[in-house]
């Protein structure tokens, strides 16, 4: 499938993409050599759909709450949000409650937060069809995780994170993100899941990719894992830099990625991992039940329309220290 060129800075296209969601009215128009709705896409796509690989329903959903009930102002009030109950698809497993925000748009203190520090929005959007995969991955690979410290960057509300916490009997998982108010969420998600644990420490962190001081998890993971997170290329040096300060340098470790290739995005975080002295492998074909529900929504035989390759399927993308590694089919 063809790829489409993105045309203007990618800065400039998200300000666009803002401004749409603040205003919800169309933009007036802008010159082509600016902007275009094909470069709107390019750059960000929400979809409603996923690979549908664990079940999940709504439990609830505060379609309204008064301002009056609440401790938030009238500049700010509480956003929706939807509790979400997760099956997980193996047997004796636990089910897993998430609660995610609903709203169709951004709210401006979102944004505030953003600018602040120095953090995207897209972990506050939506559940990320990449996400879920993420967390079959590890449900279905649980061994390799078993007695390991994980870490989860860019958790979003924390899907992957909570599966490996409640299935694969690590020692400990850490669920992260760079935006204080998915990390809210994130928290509130461990706390209401606390019961299927068993003995793994979970907790909630703000890591910033860019940070310096980390000391106190400073090479301490067994894995890394992460979903989605390759998009933003001006994050790419700073998320190279914390998978060399989060794996451990003594005995097997890895970093996870499960990512989409997004126009160049992925291969221009792959050019920046070999500059960081870090190796990678690139695995398309890794499990046999996401493939196939790929090559069903690649043939029409299920219900995506807006489904593109380069833009929903995420390749595994596994990294470590030092020599390059062999291709791995998991």
């Amino acid at each position: 499938m063809e790829t489409r060129r993105t045309t203007g800075k990618a800065s400039s296209l998200r300000w666009q993409i803002l401004r749409q969601a603040l205003l919800r009215r169309p933009p007036p128009h802008i010159p082509e050599e600016d902007q275009s709705e094909t470069s709107i896409k390019s750059i960000s796509r929400k979809t409603t759909r996923g690979f549908n690989l664990i079940p999940c329903h709504l439990v609830e959903q505060n379609d309204a709450v008064a301002v009056e009930e609440t401790n938030v102002s009238d500049d700010h009030p509480r956003p929706r949000e939807a509790r979400l109950c997760y099956t997980l698809p193996i047997e004796g497993a636990p089910t897993l409650f998430l609660t995610q925000r609903v709203e169709e748009r951004a709210d401006l203190s979102d944004f505030e937060i953003c600018n602040r520090y120095n953090v995207d929005n897209t972990g506050l959007v939506c559940h990320w069809p990449s996400e879920e995969v993420l967390a079959y991955f590890c449900l279905s690979h649980a061994d390799m995780f078993r007695s390991k410290r994980v870490i989860e960057l860019g958790s979003g509300y924390g899907l992957a994170g909570l599966v490996t916490a409640a299935i694969t009997e690590a020692v400990e998982v850490v669920i992260s993100d760079g935006n204080p108010q998915v990390v809210d969420y994130i928290q509130r998600n461990i706390d209401a899941n606390s019961g299927a644990f068993g003995a793994t420490r979970v907790s909630s962190k703000t890591l910033h990719w860019d940070q310096e001081e980390i000391s106190n998890i400073s090479n301490a993971f067994d894995f890394i894992i992460a979903s989605d997170c390759t998009f933003f290329k001006e994050f790419h040096n700073g998320l190279a830099q914390i998978i060399r300060f989060l794996l451990k340098k003594e005995g097997p470790s890895e970093a996870i990625f499960l990512s989409p290739k997004r126009g160049n995005s992925l291969d221009k975080f792959l050019e920046t991992i070999k500059q960081n002295a870090l190796s990678f492998s690139v695995t398309e074909n890794y499990n046999a039940e996401v493939w196939k529900h790929h090559q069903a929504f690649m043939h029409g035989k299920d219900s995506w329309p807006s489904y593109e390759k380069d833009h929903c399927y995420p390749l595994l993308v596994l990294t470590v220290y030092g020599l390059p590694i062999g291709k791995k089919s998991i």
